[in-house]
């Protein structure tokens, strides 16, 4: 056919004033393919299809947090040199510390951070000044502890930046150094975190008080997006199941708030899986609990949920309150923590093997590893299994001329060894994911 006689498509009448319309739908039109199709080749039996589509979503991943760097860096450079906000004097040496690792020449780094090669001679020139007017500072001086370990806090917090000052004032306490969190805070030089609200379960008769381990389990259902939900069309929002999100089940002790089991689905569970989860937790527990606590979901408030729990010798379900928020808050903020400090530290696999490793790995370390505030900084683990809370052992006291009988942060021990003792900090990795931290002290020869 020759071109002359090849069929045009006529364009609609004011096409070119929907050119930025069209232009979102396209890319949004564009994420919901490339997610279709990249979720076909990550469940691929074939190793190689599987490490291919893995690359290219990280290829994604870091090409669009280039362009956010780019546009932050337009803004930035649109104001004059003289309007710019300095950087901290912290922030300095870590801009100093980062051209060393890159090995960054004086232009090089100034292009980078938009400021000018002479400002970086000049850092480099007074780097080694002393006192509270350096212009290069490793962190600023607090009350009476040694220098070593106002730099210990500040690296722990670099390295976990989503840990909060009572959390972290917990780890180190659970590590051998008591500190208290608002001495942590001041460190941090930033602004209290108010600590969660721990409500009491709403019950449809009467209160339950967990006395021990196994007496009450929480049980709910969350969605975990992928990418995202938002997309150009109507109803502005992608389905929410697979390959989109996971849908995610979490069975929660209410005494020692350790994690019994966490499941993974491609679509919103029905009643049938659900019991079929919460079997699996019983038998990886070894009993059944004796109360069971959930929302007023059809999957929950139905009789064939009722008819197994029976089977289970548990008595009748609990609901909370209908549209009352925190009626069953146990459960409602351990899936908070499981997206806070989890799904959205990682790229959410597209496998549910991988994704349910994931959420186990999360599961060990929450529950080994890390301090919980309901409990007075002991783990679920510790709590459940009565086994003596780590920060309860002598303590590590940098301070020489500190009175050995003198309190210290709660909780009170005896110190380890002499006053003054200098000690390294040591942060590993549980299974080497950047988002679980293990925090070690260890005393320098």
């Amino acid at each position: 056919m020759s071109a002359q006689s090849a069929p045009r498509i006529p364009l609609p009448k004011s096409w070119n004033k929907q050119v930025r319309s069209a232009i979102l739908h396209v890319i949004s039109l564009a994420q919901y393919a490339t997610v279709y199709t990249r979720s076909w080749a990550a469940d691929s039996r074939n190793a190689r299809v599987r490490l291919r589509a893995e690359n290219d979503r990280l290829r994604q991943e870091l090409g669009l947090r280039c362009e956010e760097l780019r546009i932050k860096d337009t803004r930035m450079d649109s104001l004059p040199t003289k309007r710019r906000p300095h950087y901290a004097p912290v922030e300095r040496l870590a801009i100093l510390e980062l051209r060393a690792a890159r090995g960054w020449s004086n232009k090089q780094t100034a292009d980078a951070f938009l400021i000018t090669a002479a400002t970086i001679a000049s850092w480099m020139k007074r780097l080694d000044e002393a006192g509270p007017d350096a212009l290069v500072q490793l962190h600023e001086p607090v009350n009476k502890f040694p220098d070593f370990v106002r730099y210990a806090v500040q690296r722990l917090k670099t390295l976990c930046p989503t840990i909060g000052k009572v959390k972290m004032a917990q780890t180190l306490c659970r590590a051998g150094l008591h500190l208290g969190s608002t001495t942590v805070g001041r460190i941090l030089k930033e602004p209290p975190h108010p600590a969660p609200k721990n409500q009491e379960v709403a019950q449809s008769s009467r209160e339950i008080t967990a006395q021990r381990p196994n007496h009450v389990w929480h049980v709910d259902l969350t969605a975990v997006p992928i990418g995202g939900f938002w997309t150009s069309w109507l109803p502005f929002a992608l389905p929410q199941c697979w390959p989109f999100c996971w849908w995610v089940a979490v069975a929660i002790d209410h005494y020692s708030r350790r994690l019994m089991n966490v499941g993974v689905f491609a679509t919103r569970p029905d009643c049938r899986q659900v019991c079929g989860f919460l079997g699996r937790t019983v038998s990886r527990a070894g009993t059944a609990p004796r109360y069971l606590i959930c929302d007023r979901d059809t999957i929950f408030d139905c009789d064939a949920f009722r008819r197994w729990a029976k089977r289970r010798g548990i008595q009748p379900p609990r609901y909370g309150a209908v549209g009352k928020h925190g009626s069953i808050a146990v459960v409602e903020r351990a899936i908070r923590t499981i997206k806070d400090e989890c799904t959205r530290q990682i790229l959410v696999p597209l496998r549910r093997q991988t994704c349910r490793r994931e959420l186990s790995w999360f599961q060990d370390w929450y529950n080994d590893h890390r301090p919980h505030m309901t409990l007075g900084g002991r783990t679920p683990t510790e709590v459940y299994f009565d086994q003596s809370p780590a920060h309860h052992k002598p303590r590590i006291e940098p301070r020489p001329k500190w009175p050995r009988r003198s309190r210290c942060a709660k909780p009170q021990t005896l110190v380890a060894g002499q006053p003054g003792d200098r000690f390294t900090l040591e942060v590993g990795r549980c299974q080497g994911r950047q988002h679980l931290p293990t925090v070690k002290l260890q005393r320098a020869a």
